[in-house]
């Protein structure tokens, strides 16, 4: 790792996991229920954050979760898609 991401996940670990999970909610929710192209950029901004912290926690996850973190990306992603088409 490089010296400038050792502070990324110290800072991760802070985060209050229920506020995380209800942000992130309500923002599918707000991307979900906007119309068309908003929503899908909506959509494809929260998929981005997700693939971030799925690149920077691949290595200590284990294939199970891996395999659903997958899945939630690429449903996430399909909707964002069919929103902005």
């Amino acid at each position: 790792m490089q010296p400038t991401h050792r502070g990324v996940p110290a800072r991760l670990a802070r985060i209050n996991p229920t506020g995380a999970f209800l942000a992130a909610l309500a923002l599918m929710l707000v991307g979900l229920l906007s119309p068309g192209i908003i929503g899908g950029g909506i959509l494809l901004v929260l998929a981005a954050a997700l693939v971030a912290l799925l690149v920077l926690t691949w290595p200590i996850q284990p294939a199970p979760t891996r395999v659903l973190r997958l899945a939630v990306v690429t449903l996430l992603l399909a909707a964002a898609l069919l929103k902005i088409l």
